[in-house]
């Protein structure tokens, strides 16, 4: 008689499974491990005085009972900090809210119109057919391949020129058309039935309807990944805006804190402080939008 081999081949392939999805584990916790750890020592760090970060380094310090709300207090009341001798404390503290609230109004200026501007010549290169529409698909993805160090210059004269230096249209326009925006939103449309547009125009629909009343709600999952990220970027961004800037009152939260470090002391205590509380509306963005990333990122890659 002939033996049953089924039994152990599908133990053997339950096995591989078990022992894969533990090494996958693994590696995630280990991942997870190396991205969270400077944000806890970020963490811990502003909460300790300026003398322990210089003595320690940055760590985490479990010893909670050293942890103090000082740095935050003196940050957000405006105080020089006793642990440290810099006489522009007070000056730099002062400008704290100002300059978030100038990256906060750029950064929503800048999401909006990246995310619409970029919808519509999306929309346009993947709904509508017509002549060299794969070439210029093409020059906005070569666009992808040049470093922005070798564009600063020439844009830096064009802004200037045009008169928009030390303005928020300056930081903006510039990076509007985002190509890595415009190729995930063509990436996500392609997945789309166009059988709506049809259906639509039939309804007596105008195209510019099309695109707002039908498209735009379908491509929300879309539209929220590319917030997320969209406000990320600009959020961190630091070297073009501080380029286009002259005026400290319009000074950006990165380039703001960057001015705690100068040749006459550092003032590290509040430098933490500030960059840790400027994690929450980054943080803010991605809980509400959360739901939707996942789909975002994955309807574009299945068709049918």
């Amino acid at each position: 008689m002939a033996k049953n081999t089924s039994v152990p081949k599908q133990k053997t392939m339950e096995d591989n499974h078990k022992l894969a999805s533990f090494l996958s584990t693994g590696l995630f916790v280990v991942i997870c491990g190396l991205i969270a750890f400077p944000l806890l020592a970020g963490l811990t760090a502003s909460l300790r005085p300026a003398r322990e970060i210089f003595q320690n380094g940055m760590s985490l310090n479990l010893k909670v009972s050293e942890w103090s709300l000082d740095n935050y207090s003196y940050l957000f009341t405006m105080f020089i900090n006793p642990h440290t001798s810099d006489t522009t404390a007070i000056a730099d503290s002062q400008k704290y809210f100002m300059w978030y609230r100038n990256s906060l109004v750029l950064t929503g200026e800048t999401v909006i119109l990246t995310l619409l501007v970029c919808y519509f010549i999306a929309y346009g290169l993947t709904m509508y057919k017509f002549k060299l529409q794969g070439f210029l698909f093409f020059m906005v993805i070569g666009t992808m391949s040049v470093p922005f160090e070798i564009l600063m210059l020439p844009l830096y004269t064009e802004v200037t020129n045009i008169g928009i230096i030390n303005t928020n249209a300056g930081v903006i326009l510039p990076g509007l058309c985002a190509a890595s925006t415009i190729f995930f939103f063509r990436q996500y449309m392609t997945s789309l039935p166009k059988e709506l547009l049809d259906a639509a125009r039939v309804d007596g629909c105008t195209e510019y309807g099309i695109s707002v009343r039908i498209m735009m709600p379908i491509t929300k999952p879309a539209f929220a990944s590319m917030a997320i990220l969209c406000a990320m970027g600009s959020w961190n961004n630091m070297l073009w805006p501080m380029l286009v800037y002259r005026d400290t009152s319009k000074f950006t939260l990165q380039i703001g804190l960057n001015t705690l470090l100068t040749p006459y002391g550092n003032n590290y205590d509040l430098l933490i402080a500030g960059s840790m509380f400027g994690i929450i509306p980054i943080l803010i963005i991605y809980l509400i939008f959360n739901r939707y990333l996942v789909d975002g990122m994955t309807s574009g890659a299945v068709k049918g």
